[in-house]
């Protein structure tokens, strides 16, 4: 523990940079008890004493061609926080994935002699590997999630720590399900798919429809089927209520603000947009349908330039398709529904506990301590002789 007086940038850009910053601050704040944090943050983080300069909802953009239409806002909150940082300058700036967002105002205030972290590594493995110079002048740390990821740094002589994943830390190995239907008020007879249809506004025009409709081809061939959906946020809560409202589909459909591990959990199966949620997913040793849709121009930028094999993240740890990964027009309720039906109806099947032996021993894989790990090397860095 030090009483050193510390400021600390941190920006994170949606709910998963959320949750990896707020057990970062939690950590950092034992080693410094009198540390400051300022930046861009979510709810937990805000939690944590972070103070937001702007909303991180304003940040949650994804595709190539998606943002252009918020483009001018995000660089008006980039300059903003440069300039502010410049002013104030932190003893270390840590931006928490949002490559495209938090690369360029590392590198600017790196430029000015001010420490600088990326927390979670650009899927530089994946597609446009020569970003990875960017990101050496940009940082003087990455801290990766991943075990393959500090492979490429170390290739290139880029100073990386692979620190596991928080989520890996805060799950047991074997989730208690009766628990988690407990607390969420599902009683145990009752068949229940859990339905993420994404944290982003754009996500959730997009995927709700069809996932609904996925489900309603599902209820007459379940019996005591429930459809239970965790939203972010009230902003995302009151965009699903609407949708409900428009539609009445004949579903026993329960919305929860928050708690989506808690659902995951309590579900016999899930149902989400491809990203981190498929990850915690794989903690919660649910099978799952993982889908995708991005815009025309978008997908067929993404096809040009994306060279792993696959796309969501438990199949890429296993490199194997451990879990059906849909995207663009294999984005529809038929076979969604195709899918997910043995996963529900099947769920004790040998299949299913060997699925669940292989997310065992890649949650094993990835508990690491993360939070201390990271707080650890970012102290290091802090003390350390720039």
């Amino acid at each position: 523990m030090s009483d050193k007086i510390l400021r600390i940038g941190i920006v994170a850009g949606e709910a998963s940079g959320d949750i990896l910053a707020a057990g970062l601050i939690k950590q950092l704040k034992l080693q410094y008890p009198n540390a400051t944090f300022e930046g861009i943050a979510g709810p937990k983080m805000l939690a944590q004493g972070c103070h937001s300069l702007f909303e991180m909802e304003e940040l949650s953009v994804m595709g190539l061609i998606e943002v252009l239409p918020k483009l001018r806002r995000l660089m008006f909150i980039r300059k903003s926080l440069l300039h502010y940082f410049l002013e104030n300058p932190p003893d270390v700036f840590i931006g928490v994935d949002a490559p495209d967002f938090n690369l360029g105002l590392e590198a600017k205030l790196k430029a000015q002699n001010i420490k600088t972290v990326h927390y979670v590594s650009p899927t530089v493995w994946a597609w446009r590997e020569k970003r990875i110079f960017k990101i050496a002048k940009a940082t003087n740390l990455v801290l990766s999630i991943f075990p393959f990821e500090k492979q490429v740094y170390d290739k290139h002589n880029i100073p990386c720590e692979f620190v596991g994943h928080t989520m890996a830390d805060d799950i047991e190995l074997k989730p208690d399900q009766p628990k988690a239907r407990q607390s969420l008020q599902i009683l145990d007879k009752q068949l229940v798919l859990a339905v993420l249809p994404g944290s982003r506004k754009r996500e959730v025009e997009t995927l709700l429809d069809i996932f609904i409709k996925a489900s309603l081809l599902l209820k007459p061939q379940l019996e005591d089927f429930k459809v239970v959906i965790p939203v972010v946020n009230r902003q995302r809560k009151a965009q699903v209520d609407d949708y409900i409202r428009q539609h009445l589909p004949e579903l026993d459909i329960q919305i929860v603000i928050g708690h989506a591990r808690d659902v995951m959990i309590a579900a016999d199966a899930v149902l989400l947009a491809s990203g981190t949620a498929t990850l915690e997913a794989m903690f919660c040793k649910k099978n799952m349908v993982a889908a995708y849709k991005l815009s025309g121009l978008t997908y067929q930028m993404m096809k040009w330039l994306y060279k792993a094999k696959y796309f969501t993240l438990p199949n890429v740890l296993a490199d194997e398709p451990l879990i059906p990964e849909l995207l663009q027009d294999d984005v529809n309720p038929q076979t969604i529904a195709d899918l997910l039906l043995p996963m529900l109806k099947e769920k004790n099947s040998k299949a299913q506990q060997v699925l669940i032996e292989k997310f065992t021993i890649l949650h094993q894989s990835l508990k690491k301590g993360a939070d201390r790990q990271a707080a650890i090397a970012i102290s290091n860095l802090i003390e350390a002789e720039v």
